[in-house]
């Protein structure tokens, strides 16, 4: 669809691509929210590793300090409805369902990625249950949930060479397909408790399909789980309808919220009940201050918090929750996709380009393409394009990430890129031509 956009307005606009009236035109037809964004000198293509800061978010937080400052501990209950600290972490929960797809009830901002998942495992890992006991992942999935992963299969005392299964990308292809994916499905089925995947991939930035994903493992007996890092906040997710059993994210990525800052977590409803790691945070919000030592938990997601959260840390969310309000999913994945498949347009279109890098980012994407340098020419690049205040990530030795957010960038910043990208490689060929 977003590809047949795009050329319709090639097309249409009868314009170069590679010009800065097409790309302005662009802009004007599709635009950002930029301006709710403090942006940093030059262009910024780092939206996948660190979003950028709201604008509102040092009203909010100067708010919360004064609270602090002038009434202390009775800033629990100062004021009215969710702005109280009391119940701070329901503030961010309706914009939270809408971003991933799901009830509000199955959603809650808590923790970090990485103790999220161990919290979700220690429901959702029975090993040897039914005689299943292995978990399948990718075998580039992100080191953090590799060793999660892991770590949950040795504390059930399985050693991780039988209970571990990784399905890694064959032949010169980066990515993963569904086929491929599938079949190691259908190869361990009987034994797989779960399917651990990511939505979009953070090395490559393809995005798996996960509703057929999600389907055919759980045809297969599997739960299905899912990190979401990548995909918050980035592509257009259906937790509820796709039926997910658990997914979890961080929110500094693509939902702007601060280095470091609190995480989420979807738990499909159907799990009320479910046995869980306690703590008073997810105990009955009615009865939580009167300390009563019978665990009671709250339904839903919230009934899986332990400890009260970092008031600065979710009303750092809220800031940027609060720019999402202003769309929705299904217009910013659709600029998101035109941003991507724009950028891709003017990378083929370089006449140099098949001589010193070419895009492993499969079709289906995210907002992100990554480009692979050969011959040792990757550090060159990002250096040069450093010294031109085009800030984009390096995976070393080879990769250079570029993620065009729909939220803040532009097509001109993309058109600009290309630009100096083009003239950076230009001048790469030049020497190895005159030392040659």
């Amino acid at each position: 669809m977003d590809n047949l956009i795009l050329e319709d307005q090639l097309s249409t606009l009868s314009l170069d691509p590679r010009s800065q009236a097409f790309a302005m035109k662009m802009d004007e037809q599709y635009p950002s929210l930029r301006s709710e964004f403090h942006l940093p000198e030059g262009i910024y293509f780092c939206g996948n590793s660190l979003g950028l800061q709201p604008k509102s978010l040092q009203a909010y937080v100067t708010e919360e300090l004064r609270i602090w400052a002038t009434h202390a501990i009775n800033g629990h209950f100062s004021r009215a409805g969710n702005r109280a600290w009391a119940n701070i972490d329901l503030l961010v929960v309706p914009q939270l369902a809408k971003i991933v797809g799901s009830k509000e009830k199955e959603v809650i901002a808590m923790g970090s990625l990485t103790s999220n998942l161990h919290f979700l495992m220690a429901s959702f890992y029975r090993p040897n249950v039914n005689g299943r006991y292995k978990i399948i992942i990718e075998g580039k999935a992100f080191p953090s949930d590799h060793y999660a992963i892991e770590s949950q299969i040795q504390h059930h005392g399985i050693d991780p060479e039988k209970g571990l299964v990784t399905i890694d990308p064959t032949g010169p292809s980066y990515g993963l397909t569904t086929e491929q994916i599938f079949r190691a499905i259908d190869q361990h089925a009987d034994e797989t408790a779960i399917l651990f995947l990511s939505g979009v991939q953070f090395y490559t930035g393809q995005l798996f399909e996960m509703e057929k994903i999600t389907r055919y493992a759980q045809n297969c007996g599997m739960i299905v789980g899912w990190d979401l890092a990548h995909a918050v906040g980035n592509v257009e997710l259906k937790l509820s309808e796709w039926n997910v059993d658990f997914a979890v994210w961080c929110s500094y990525k693509y939902l702007n919220s601060g280095p470091g800052a609190i995480a989420g977590l979807f738990v499909n409803e159907r799990y009320d009940g479910q046995l869980r790691l306690a703590g008073w945070w997810g105990h009955d919000r009615e009865t939580r201050f009167e300390m009563i030592n019978k665990f009671k938990p709250m339904p839903g997601a919230s009934g899986y918090q332990l400890s009260n959260p970092s008031v600065i840390d979710v009303i750092s969310l809220y800031s940027s929750l609060e720019i999402y309000g202003k769309t929705d999913m299904a217009t910013l994945t659709n600029r998101s996709n035109l941003l991507t498949r724009y950028l891709k347009k003017l990378l083929l279109d370089l006449p140099s380009y098949s001589e010193i890098f070419h895009i492993i980012t499969p079709e289906l994407s995210g907002s992100q393409l990554s480009l692979y340098f050969r011959n040792g020419k990757m550090q060159n690049v990002f250096d040069r394009l450093k010294d031109h205040k085009i800030t984009v990530d390096a995976r070393r030795p080879d990769v250079i990430r570029v993620a065009p957010t729909a939220l803040y960038n532009t097509f001109e910043e993309l058109r600009l890129f290309v630009e100096v990208l083009g003239n950076i490689l230009e001048k790469i060929l030049n020497v190895a031509t005159i030392q040659s």
